[in-house]
């Protein structure tokens, strides 16, 4: 391959063949419907299958979740974290955390397995305990990932991963000219990671981008 030659971009086709590579369990479809009927967002399969591949890797007892929606992501942990590995997930909407009980509950999961946690994400954080946990996810509110990154940091055992959705923000992050208050939130967020000496990041273009910090 010639050095000066760049990698042509995907297709979207070729990132919806990617994105469909792992099939989703019906459990996961249910949970993606029940995201749908409520008119709230969810993870893609592609995301969902990192998640639950990054949780098997590890080995997670103990995951951090922001922002619970229907259980689509938590879903992909629960499944793949360690038997008697314990969720502890916060959204700000209850509604949304009953529809994704009943489908962890579907799944065959205990409920003493997910800890489901009503109430806002930065009031709630401060309470759980440093460097408890193997995995913190989030997908909360755009405009508090600052904050969420501090909060993850400190949760994190060395070697632990945070992971954060939205990364791209549909692409608005990488257009320079955009100063939407989220984007950038969002390019502050990443920035803290990157120039973290604690977290060392990948950034993965699946669904709505994915960032990946291992704590050390």
């Amino acid at each position: 391959m010639n050095a000066a030659a760049k990698p042509a971009a995907p297709r979207p086709s070729v990132y919806a063949w990617a994105e469909s590579f792992v099939p989703e369990a019906e459990a996961a479809r249910d949970a993606r419907s029940a995201a749908e009927r409520m008119g709230i967002g969810s993870v893609s399969p592609g995301v969902a299958g990192v998640l639950g591949f990054l949780a098997g890797t590890i080995g997670a007892r103990a995951v951090a979740e922001i922002g619970t929606g229907t259980g689509v992501s938590g879903l992909a942990l629960l499944d793949a974290m360690a038997p008697e590995g314990v969720l502890t997930s916060i959204d700000s909407e209850p509604e949304h955390q009953g529809a994704a009980r009943t489908v962890f509950t579907a799944a065959g999961h205990a409920n003493r397995r997910a800890r489901l946690i009503a109430g806002a994400a930065l009031q709630v954080l401060p309470k759980l305990s440093d460097g408890a946990y193997d995995l913190v996810f989030v997908d909360g509110d755009p405009l508090e990932y600052v904050e969420y990154v501090e909060q993850g940091l400190r949760l994190l055992r060395p070697g632990g991963l945070l992971v954060l959705h939205h990364a791209l923000a549909g692409g608005r992050v990488a257009d320079e000219s955009n100063e939407d208050d989220e984007v950038v939130i969002i390019r502050e967020a990443l920035a803290a990671v990157k120039e973290s000496e604690e977290l060392s990041p990948v950034l993965l273009p699946l669904g709505d981008g994915l960032l990946v910090a291992r704590r050390a």
